[in-house]
C-alpha cells in the first residue's frame, strides 16, 4: 500500500504524529476516522497524488501515533487538541494553508480545525458525518440502536476498555462489518487496523476520542454555535448508511457555513474510500483541484 509515499513522525508541542507523505503539488491532509487509521486511504491516496502532495496522518491515540496520558475532562483527546497537532504538522511540513478531506472522526477534527484555525484552509471535505452537536440532539431509539457505541464508548474508564480488550480483533471486525461487507476492506488494509487497534493503549485513547465528543467537545460547539465554517465545503456520505437515512445531510452542513456547500450520497455504506474508491477519488480530485 502506498507506493512511493514516504514514512515519517512528526512531533508536536504534545504528541508525536504518524504521516504518510506522497506526491507533488497543493497540500491535502487525510485524516481517518474510528476505529482505523491512515490505512484507510491507500486506495485514494494515490490517484490524489498525482496532482496534490497528499499528507495522511493518524490521529493522536490512533494507528502508529503518540497516546498522550487522557486526563479527567477528557481535553487531551477533544476535537481542538487533535486539529492543533494537525496545524502543526502541516507547519512542520512547510505548508501553512491546505486543504483537508476527514471521514468519520477525522471529519470532526477537520470542522473543529475549521472553526479554531479558518485562516489555515482553503478547502474542505467532510464524508459521512453531521456535527457531533446535532447527532446527539436528534438521538432517539433508531440513532441509539445504529450509534450504539457512541454511548458505549463513553462510559467510565475502564468498562468498554476492559470489555473491547477481551477480543479486539472480534470488536473490530464486527464493528467494521457493521457498517460495509468486510469483503471491501484488503486484508493488508484489515491486517493493519487489527495490529493498532489490538494494543490496549489505542482502545483506551479511542474511548477517550468519545468520552472528549460527550463532554468538553459539546461545551466547545456550544460557545461557537454563531461560527459558521468560512471555505468552501464538500459533503459525501454513504446512501445506504445512517445519515442517510436520519438526516438531510446537506442542508445540516449549509447551516454551518458561511460559504457554498456542495455534496451528494454515493452508492455505499459507511466506508466510501474503501467501498467505492474511484468515485471518491473522482470527487475530492474535482473539488480540491
Amino acid at each position: 500500500m502506498f507506493d512511493g509515499f514516504d514514512v515519517r513522525d512528526v512531533g508536536t508541542r504534545a504528541t508525536s504524529i504518524h504521516v504518510r507523505i506522497g506526491g507533488s503539488g497543493p497540500p491535502l491532509l487525510l485524516l481517518h476516522g474510528y476505529p482505523q487509521t491512515h490505512a484507510m486511504w491507500h486506495r485514494v491516496a494515490p490517484a490524489l497524488a498525482e496532482r496534490f502532495t497528499v499528507i495522511c496522518t493518524d490521529l493522536r491515540g490512533y494507528g502508529d501515533s503518540g497516546k498522550p496520558a487522557s486526563d479527567p475532562e477528557h481535553a487531551v483527546y477533544s476535537k481542538r487538541a487533535t486539529a492543533q497537532d494537525m496545524v502543526e504538522v502541516m507547519a512542520a511540513l512547510g505548508f501553512a494553508r491546505f486543504m483537508v478531506a476527514g471521514h468519520d472522526r477525522g471529519g470532526r477534527v477537520a470542522h473543529r480545525l475549521a472553526l479554531d484555525h479558518p485562516e489555515r484552509l482553503e478547502r474542505m471535505a467532510v464524508l459521512d458525518i453531521v456535527p457531533t452537536r446535532t447527532v446527539f440532539r436528534a438521538t432517539n431509539q433508531a440513532i441509539a440502536t445504529g450509534y450504539y457505541h457512541w454511548f458505549f464508548l463513553i462510559q467510565p474508564y475502564d468498562l468498554p476498555e476492559r470489555l473491547i480488550g477481551a477480543d479486539p480483533v472480534y470488536y473490530l471486525r464486527r464493528k467494521l462489518g457493521a457498517w460495509a461487507a468486510l469483503d471491501n476492506f484488503v486484508p493488508e488494509a484489515l491486517a493493519e487496523y487489527e495490529r493498532c487497534f489490538s494494543d490496549p493503549a489505542t482502545i483506551h485513547a479511542s474511548c477517550e476520542d468519545y468520552r472528549a465528543a460527550a463532554s468538553i467537545d459539546l461545551a466547545h460547539d456550544e460557545a461557537d454555535l454563531d461560527h459558521r465554517i468560512q471555505c468552501p465545503l464538500l459533503v459525501l456520505w454513504g446512501g445506504r448508511g445512517l445519515m442517510e437515512r436520519h438526516f438531510d445531510v446537506l442542508a445540516t452542513w449549509r447551516d454551518k457555513a458561511a460559504g457554498p456547500v456542495v455534496g451528494r450520497a454515493l452508492d455505499c455504506g459507511h466506508f466510501l474510500a474503501e467501498e467505492r474508491p474511484e468515485e471518491m477519488a473522482s470527487e475530492l480530485l474535482a473539488f480540491f483541484g
